[in-house]
């Protein structure tokens, strides 16, 4: 695996701007806030390179430096090494105040643009000093759907590390072993790479009473079994750019009847759905070449394929059975990044696999991020006693 950090260059940082100064001239817009709270919030780390902790808000106005506000005081020492091209102070005891008080320094007047879920009490407070907001989400999502070479870059060192996640899950996959210690594993494989947890879904059920059928999003206490199976969906993340990657792993034995039918039709649509993938693909075509799934008589309760890198994007896309689509307007271009998962399940929801990982639409087609084998992983089971 490549040890060796990257780095965005000036040039990628100026075509951030760049990007934002469109979406706001277009709005007619001078300055723009771009908010996130909690670990959340994409845009500030995507213009500033700060990973929103608690809370953090840009200001941006065409032609001047930026100023980030950062919530908690001891925070502000980090974010100063790392938003290097960016004025950084601590957002004081309200962090929409200091906003307010650096667009009226700034000599801003009615309009403002906001990227980002601004509190209701923010809105408020912006309102009441005499501010319109003007949502500008829309707008960026369409910026990011579209990656730089340097965005791909650190999406696949994102998948090189989600990769490692599964080879470590597949590892720890024993009699024995708790769903707890599983999600350790998958973490142990990563964290010393310089991966962060972006996401690490597991079910673990009996195959021949099967009672799940779509990775949970917290682990349990249950120990595997043999002839268990294991469904998982990881996401390590390298400075905020996260691969993913989805299997099914068998515990101690092959794959009873119905998993091995299960997994069969999943692949069968995941290859389907790749094989027309490609700039100018569809939605509508997307959707047709998963019909399999409906076919041999199953359903899905995940999301067939979405947007990814950079946020949870569109399109996002269900199937015939599930048509939770939504942004199914947009079409696929070059240079899109997109996870294809088939989470194929049983109609009565008890029994399921998952299969897929992410991958980068092209010109001609896709192109793989990940390199974790394809296909349905048998694990050898071996008694675990601790």
């Amino acid at each position: 695996m490549s040890g060796v950090d990257l780095e965005f260059s000036a040039a990628e940082w100026q075509r951030r701007r760049e990007l934002l100064s469109a979406i706001a001239g277009a709005h007619g817009l001078t300055h723009v806030m771009l908010y996130g709270a909690e670990r959340s919030g994409s845009a500030v780390p995507w213009l500033s390179g700060w990973p929103v902790t608690r809370e953090a808000l840009v200001v941006w106005t065409a032609d001047e430096v930026d100023l980030l506000l950062v919530q908690f005081r001891n925070h502000v020492p980090l974010a100063t090494r790392v938003a290097a091209r960016a004025v950084v102070r601590w957002g004081g005891t309200s962090t929409i105040t200091a906003a307010v008080e650096e667009l009226r320094r700034r000599k801003a007047r009615g309009r403002v643009g906001v990227i980002g879920a601004l509190p209701f009490t923010a809105c408020r407070e912006l309102s009441d000093a005499g501010f319109e907001a003007v949502d500008l989400g829309a707008a960026y999502v369409e910026t990011r759907l579209v990656k730089s070479s340097e965005e791909l870059a650190f999406l696949r060192r994102g998948a090189e590390l989600s990769d490692a996640g599964l080879r470590g899950l597949i590892a720890a996959v024993r009699h024995g072993v708790s769903e707890h210690q599983l999600a350790d594993a998958i973490e142990r494989a990563y964290v010393p790479r310089g991966g962060m947890t972006h996401i690490h879904y597991l079910l673990s059920t009996p195959m021949d009473r099967p009672a799940i059928s779509v990775p949970a999003q917290l682990p349990s206490g249950r120990r595997l079994e043999h002839g268990d199976v294991v469904v998982t969906e990881i996401s390590a993340s390298y400075r905020g750019y996260a691969g993913q990657v989805l299997r099914t792993i068998t515990v101690g034995g092959e794959p009873t009847a119905l998993y091995a039918e299960l997994h069969d039709v999943a692949q069968a649509a995941f290859d389907r759905i790749c094989s027309v993938l490609r700039d100018g693909a569809t939605a509508a075509e997307v959707i047709e070449a998963a019909s399999v799934i409906e076919d041999a008589g199953f359903t899905i309760c995940d999301d067939l394929l979405h947007g990814y890198g950079g946020g949870y994007l569109p399109p996002v896309l269900g199937t015939r059975s599930q048509p939770h689509h939504r942004g199914a307007d947009v079409g696929f271009r070059a240079g899109m990044t997109v996870v294809v998962q088939p989470n194929v399940v049983t109609p009565d929801g008890t029994a399921g696999v998952q299969t897929g990982e992410l991958v980068h639409v092209t010109s001609a087609g896709v192109e793989r991020l990940h390199s974790a084998p394809r296909g349905l992983i048998t694990a050898d089971g071996a008694r675990h006693d601790k």
